[in-house]
């Protein structure tokens, strides 16, 4: 049930016919775990908070540094040097006081990664590594739970919706991560945002689209980017979608190893 205030608070989404007062529910009921509380982690918390997500894990090892408040929006000049994990869970908790905050000072590993995911409903990843991401999309795929990926680069961005446990209307299996990218780049072949630089509004756009994703995931509505991949230039202003597919060859990931 809602309190008057909750009900005036989300009032915009139980009028709208494809979430209403079921779809507010499942918001509330829903567990997300998020992977970094940086440049996409910043859009996706503000965004899942306002929404009334009723549960928001935030995995991040990091502190603030005055570089960061070009693009983390989440994060203010009285933050720097606290934190990301605990900044985040106040500005959240700023925004909307009805929401649960659990935060994970930690990087997401082998060791932490499965329990981490098992307990959530649904996995939204906006790291800035390849490592984190291919062991949240391995992780996720073996232990059954969606996952909103998204990445930045310079002007560009991408983001994917992926359910390789499921199977589509086909009857084929959904793609997994490692359809799209078979392996990790060898190392330094991708610039780090510190060598390359990134304009800020970039990743208010990427990770306010995996937010979307993310509550299209909980409360049914519309299409979500699965067997899809959004490519934005946002030098050019183009948005393009490419279809992939199953690599027959893909095998279900073991649980990382926790030892």
């Amino acid at each position: 049930m809602f309190s008057d205030e909750e009900l005036e608070r989300y009032a915009r989404h139980i009028v709208l016919a494809d979430v209403g007062g079921p779809g507010q529910q499942k918001l509330k009921a829903a567990r997300v775990l998020a992977i970094g509380a940086g440049g996409l982690g910043a859009p996706v918390l503000q965004y899942l908070a306002a929404a009334g997500v009723g549960t928001i894990t935030t995995v991040d090892d990091d502190t603030v540094s005055l570089s960061n408040l070009q693009r983390q929006v989440i994060h203010g000049t009285p933050d720097v040097g606290r934190p990301k994990v605990e900044s985040a869970r106040d500005a959240m908790r700023r925004i909307n006081p009805h929401v649960t905050v659990e935060t994970v000072r930690e990087r997401f590993t082998p060791a932490n990664a499965a329990r981490l995911v098992a307990a959530h409903d649904v996995v939204v990843d906006g790291s800035d590594n390849f490592t984190t991401r291919f062991l949240a999309a391995d992780t996720t795929f073996a232990v059954g739970r969606p996952l909103v990926t998204a990445a930045v680069a310079e002007f560009d961005g991408s983001v994917t919706t992926l359910k390789p446990y499921e199977r589509g209307a086909d009857g084929e299996f959904n793609p997994s991560y490692r359809c799209l990218f078979p392996a990790p780049p060898p190392p330094g072949l991708v610039p780090a945002c510190v060598e390359a630089g990134i304009l800020g509004a970039v990743v208010g756009v990427l990770g306010t689209l995996a937010a979307t994703e993310v509550l299209k995931l909980i409360t049914g509505a519309g299409e979500p980017l699965v067997r899809r991949l959004l490519m934005v230039d946002l030098k050019s202003m183009r948005f393009e979608t490419i279809d992939y597919r199953r690599n027959p060859k893909t095998v279900v990931p073991e649980l990382p190893n926790a030892s």
